[in-house]
């Protein structure tokens, strides 16, 4: 697993990597308890592409599995990328009902992100 950190602010963690770094629940377990015990903080920035294809598709249950572990763990994460290109009314009511939430967000870019993390 390639990646580079990069802190904002003290407070929050922007991951960026060429490599998907979550592919299932204890990968996303790995990486939160690599950037807690790394950085020590619990917000994390990550791009859409380094997250599996599989996450998207609400009926693997891999996303609910994930974004359970995130709430239970008290840590923060904002993905940022283009999600129009998904057609699925249950992705699209998820990512809106997760936005209105407190934990779990996704965006469109940095500034977005780091605005929905502070």
């Amino acid at each position: 697993m390639n990646y580079t950190i990069t802190e904002i602010n003290n407070l929050i963690v922007s991951i960026n990597s060429d490599d998907i770094l979550i592919s299932d629940t204890q990968s996303a377990l790995d990486l939160m308890m690599t950037v807690n015990y790394e950085k020590s903080c619990s917000r994390i920035i990550i791009d859409k592409n380094n997250i599996c294809e599989e996450f998207f598709i609400l009926s693997s249950g891999i996303a609910g599995e994930i974004l359970q572990k995130f709430i239970n763990y008290h840590i923060k994460m904002a993905v940022i990328g283009d999600f129009s290109k998904y057609t699925s009314k249950p992705l699209h009511d998820f990512i809106y009902e997760c936005n209105r939430g407190r934990d779990f967000f996704f965006v469109n870019n940095l500034e977005q992100a780091i605005e929905k993390l502070l």
